[in-house]
């Protein structure tokens, strides 16, 4: 099992906004083992309760959503007066281009795509942002 190469900062908080349940529960497991707090919504409504009332230090957010899509939600989350500071990083199982520099240019911090990164290598990009 590959290690990762930085160390966690214990107590900061993750959300992820994602609807594959098995997806969000593995992130959600291997990122509590490297002492994050997680919480994960399904939809952007139930994340925005969740994040209004315990600002997180980082999003993770896949960008097909059935409610909202993700570069919706960009938009949005930097017009928050609460949530606008917070990073975001955004992925997809899409890999076009075009995607991914959007949401840069909406203000996520880094882009990846589901099936081209591993578990570790997330890790990686969490702890790099945290």
């Amino acid at each position: 099992m590959p290690k990762t190469k930085t160390t966690a900062k214990p107590g900061k908080k993750i959300f992820i906004i994602e609807d594959d349940k098995f997806y969000s529960n593995v992130c959600k497991l291997k990122l509590n083992k490297e002492g994050y707090d997680v919480e994960s919504a399904t939809n952007f409504d139930d994340f925005l309760l969740l994040a209004k009332k315990n600002k997180p230090d980082l999003i993770l957010m896949d960008i097909i959503l059935p409610d909202h899509n993700g570069f919706e939600i960009l938009k949005l989350l930097k017009k928050d007066p609460v949530l606008k500071s917070v990073k975001v990083i955004a992925y997809s199982s899409l890999g076009q281009l075009e995607d991914q520099e959007k949401a840069k240019k909406l203000g996520a911090v880094d882009y990846f795509v589901k099936s081209e990164i591993s578990i570790y290598e997330l890790i990686d990009k969490v702890k790099k942002y945290t």
